[in-house]
């Protein structure tokens, strides 16, 4: 394709024309040039044939190289640039996707806030504070909504080991992006995002070849407060130890999507709150039913239980009275039985008196 100088020409013609655009776009652009400039280099030698050569005498190298040259360059006049994008279009597309990204972000947020469910922590404090503070979400004083990033290179996660890198998340509606990559070797990655209520896989963790090609994410963060914590394991390998070098960038939300969150979330938390005083309501009713029956039966049960310790107390006394009577007749008993089974003393003592007279 490169044989003669015209191609060269317009091949560079062609480079210039369109080097914004990419290098898949710009390949049929050249096989396109570099066809037509064939076409039109065969067109033109014919053409010189026919004006240079009488019919008996054919034409010397010379004119012929000539009146190619000419040909070539009036068909190289001839070919039109091709335009690439202007900078205009490439900000208009680069507006559009910031656009369509930012849509798409204020959606996921939205129904992450409309789905909002305060944690049982926060309803069963006895405090109102936490729950209206995890409302409110970042204070808007001062509030400038800068990313923070999180970068590091090379390091080192040993063989047999593992590194993980959590991120503190505060603010609902924060985008988390990440780039990963490893020297010469895979490793084992993953991304869980940790709450009170437990713990959600955002990436299963598996093996990847991010020392060819860098991995790289995006993703939301519509429950908060968590911590994202990126996990790199190397736990399976015996023998290598591995480099790891990550940036993560975390873009909180912009202060128009902190203001409508507040209100959506305060809206979820209400209703969540109303509920919940609903329930306990229902509850406190049946509650105070109960007591107030068990109250009830206690004072019964106190007023017998007073009754039964003044029958006691009767019974008690009438027990050692009786106890007393029994002993006393007991001895009765067994003084009169002595009597007539062995008489009196004084019958005896009057018998051997009169018996001595």
């Amino acid at each position: 394709l490169l044989t003669s100088r015209t191609r060269l020409v317009r091949i560079s013609t062609v480079r210039c024309t369109v080097r914004q655009r990419s290098l898949m776009d710009l390949i049929p652009h050249i096989i396109a040039h570099s066809e037509e400039t064939d076409a039109e280099d065969m067109g033109g030698d014919d053409a010189a044939k026919e004006e240079a050569a009488p019919p008996s005498q054919n034409p010397s190298p010379k004119d012929e190289k000539s009146e190619q040259a000419d040909a070539s360059t009036k068909s190289s006049d001839s070919i039109p640039e091709s335009d690439g994008p202007s900078k205009e279009a490439i900000e208009a597309a680069e507006s559009a996707r910031r656009a369509a990204e930012a849509k798409a972000v204020a959606e996921a947020t939205a129904s992450a806030d409309s789905a909002y469910v305060p944690s049982p922590s926060l309803l069963t404090s006895s405090s109102p504070l936490p729950l209206l503070r995890q409302v409110d979400g970042p204070s808007l004083k001062g509030y400038n909504g800068k990313e923070s990033v999180y970068q590091a290179k090379n390091v080192p996660v040993p063989l047999r080991g593992r590194l993980d890198v959590p991120i503190h998340i505060g603010a609902g509606g924060s985008v988390v992006e990440y780039s990963v990559e490893t020297n010469n070797f895979d490793i084992a990655f993953g991304i869980t995002a940790e709450r009170e209520e437990g713990v959600t896989i955002v990436t299963e963790s598996v093996r990847v070849d991010c020392h060819q090609k860098p991995i790289t994410g995006k993703f939301l963060v519509g429950s908060v407060p968590c911590a994202i914590v990126f996990s790199f394991d190397n736990e399976y390998s015996w023998f290598r130890e591995k480099q790891v070098t990550y940036k993560i960038t975390v873009t909180p939300p912009s202060q128009d999507n902190v203001v409508a969150g507040r209100r959506r979330r305060a809206k979820a938390a209400l209703k969540a709150v109303v509920d919940d005083r609903t329930s306990a309501e229902t509850r406190l009713t049946k509650a105070s039913t109960q007591r107030s029956t068990q109250s009830a039966e206690i004072a019964r049960m106190e007023k017998e239980m007073e009754e039964k310790k003044k029958s006691l107390d009767v019974a008690a006394k009438e027990e050692g009275w009786l106890k007393d009577r029994v002993k006393l007749r007991k001895t009765q008993v067994d003084m009169l039985e002595k009597r007539l089974k062995d008489g009196w003393d004084d019958e005896k003592r009057g018998a051997q008196n009169n018996g001595s007279t």
